[in-house]
């Protein structure tokens, strides 16, 4: 096995890319057996382990970081939906520039994406949503003399430190010391919730608040939910009670809720207290767990209404789902830019050298307007002569040219004339109507049809014109006064029949033209 580089030009021996560096050991400090800090959590316990975390031992932070994704359902499905609607959106990749080389590079990266192996690691790469930063070590192999990644396994960030100087850099755990994080053999991504440091940026940060506090609650709910009804027992002794005859009152009282028997001495006494108004209180505790999760719903997705059934309307819930969007928007760039810093290089460079551009990985959704959208818009506007190219709208349909002979359904709608000349007239002469009446119906309904039909009469009657023109011309130029003007002008005797002729295939034009339109305006009501 040879050597490679880098695509900083580093000199990477084959073997460092297939060894494992950050897995788990059986009596190391990798191990996988994890703690549970959750158990018993009191706030001096909380801020005790986010201190110890701020102070660079982050370990128990990220067990409970985890405990609370295992005990609290509505944490857990935020989380989840945030980190699927990224990792089930396409991925896409864009060569570096038109050269052939560079698209030779996106067609390997873009082979290897198919592969599946990206995408099934997507869910485990945003696990920094919550903690903050996600560690996925890449297992290189060696394959049709190419060198891809098999496998992008997780890591639990309980088997990493953060390096002491800066609080930044990230450290893998080990028996021998903390050790550096090898470039070519992890992804490291990280996730802020706000600006800070790393391990102060998980919004598990704030959760675990939220969780502790709505733990109580139902806490308390548990054991108001055991005792409801039930009525306050109340012992009384005697002044010269011993504790052996105190112990045995105290075991009556206690037990006789669930035994509802008990044996004490004659002189003791039992009473029994009803408790008031229990009905007022019976939803507190499920209003106080409630709030608790709808602060958590905008931790996680930045609104409520697509997780809680809220009212608010068709209006308030479209404005949330953008909200929902813009975070789903954020993530995917965030992991774009994780994955083209730090494994697409790497990738083109092990197998075709170092270049100075690399292909794009982009995850999202293609900034286009909705399908519902572009429909109505192409409609209305193709009306006033907008032209699309089929492919296209068929890209956007994702629906396929259809092949020659095949069944198809759809094309454009019969018009009222097209089912007159299904019945009347040969077939040729019912082809050529078609023709020119389709002719007329494909035309741009902004075209002028009347000043169309005034130069049209104007060329017929031109010849007329002009002839009548010449002769009154002459006989005016001949003419010595006004009255022998008159005489010529009645000695000619004009002739209108010409120019009566083209009136009349003018008037003819027109009328037909007119009916055509009414044709169409009757078609398009139906």
């Amino acid at each position: 096995m040879g050597s490679f580089r880098d695509w900083l030009g580093n000199l990477i021996a084959g073997r460092d890319l297939t060894d494992e560096r950050a897995g788990a050991q059986a009596g190391g400090v990798r191990q996988w057996m994890s703690g549970h800090p959750a158990d018993g959590l009191t706030p001096v316990k909380l801020a005790s382990i986010l201190r110890r975390a701020d102070q660079g031992d982050p370990e128990a932070y990220f067990e409970l970081a985890e405990d609370i994704e295992e005990r609290d359902p509505h944490y857990l499905a935020q989380l989840a939906t945030r980190k699927r609607s990224v990792a089930q959106l396409p991925i896409t990749v864009k060569a570096a520039s038109d050269s052939p080389e560079h698209k030779k590079h996106a067609e390997f990266i873009q082979n290897w994406v198919n592969e599946g192996i990206l995408r099934s690691s997507l869910f485990d790469m945003l696990d920094a949503i919550g903690k903050g930063i996600s560690a996925i070590e890449i297992d290189w192999r060696f394959h049709n003399g190419h060198v891809t990644p098999r496998a992008l396994t997780w890591r639990t960030q309980r088997w990493f430190t953060f390096d002491q100087d800066d609080g930044e850099t990230l450290l893998i755990r080990d028996d021998a010391g903390n050790l550096p994080i090898v470039p070519h053999k992890f992804i490291i991504h990280r996730s802020k919730a706000k600006s800070g440091l790393t391990i102060r940026s998980g919004i598990a940060r704030i959760a675990v608040w939220c969780w502790m506090f709505k733990s109580f609650t139902v806490k308390d709910w548990a054991i108001f939910c055991q005792n409801y009804g039930q009525p306050i027992r109340i012992g009384k002794y005697g002044r010269g009670a011993t504790e052996a005859e105190k112990d045995v009152l105290w075991r009556a009282v206690s037990g006789i809720a669930g035994d509802c028997a008990a044996i004490l001495p004659r002189e003791m006494l039992i009473e029994f207290h009803e408790v008031g108004s229990k009905s007022s209180s019976t939803d507190m505790y499920e209003r106080r767990a409630d709030w608790y999760d709808r602060q958590v719903s905008k931790l996680v997705l930045g609104q409520t209404t697509t997780t809680d059934a809220v009212s608010g309307g068709h209006a308030v819930a479209k404005e949330h789902r953008l909200v929902q969007e813009d975070i789903e928007r954020s993530d995917a760039l965030d992991g774009s830019d994780t994955l083209n810093q730090q494994l697409i290089p790497n990738m083109i460079a092990f197998n075709f050298g170092p270049q100075d551009l690399y292909p794009i990985i982009a995850i999202g959704r293609p900034d286009e307007v909705p399908l519902k959208e572009f429909a109505e818009a192409f409609d209305k506007f193709a009306q006033h002569g907008l032209e699309l190219d089929a492919a296209y709208v068929r890209d956007r349909l994702g629906a396929p040219a259809p092949k020659k002979g095949a069944e198809v359904i759809g094309g454009r709608r019969p018009t009222a004339m097209d089912r007159l000349f299904e019945t009347e007239g040969s077939e040729p002469a019912r082809n050529t109507v078609k023709r020119l009446l389709h002719a007329r119906q494909e035309q741009s309904p902004t075209e002028d049809i009347i000043g169309k039909l005034t130069d049209r009469l104007q060329e017929d009657a031109a010849g007329a014109l002009a002839g009548m023109t010449e002769d009154i011309r002459a006989a005016l130029e001949e003419s010595e006064n006004l009255s022998d003007a008159a005489e010529r002008l009645a000695r000619l005797k004009l002739s209108p029949d010409e120019l009566a002729t083209a009136m009349a295939r003018g008037m003819a034009l027109a009328h037909l033209a007119g009916q055509a339109a009414l044709i169409d305006d009757i078609a398009g009501r139906k």
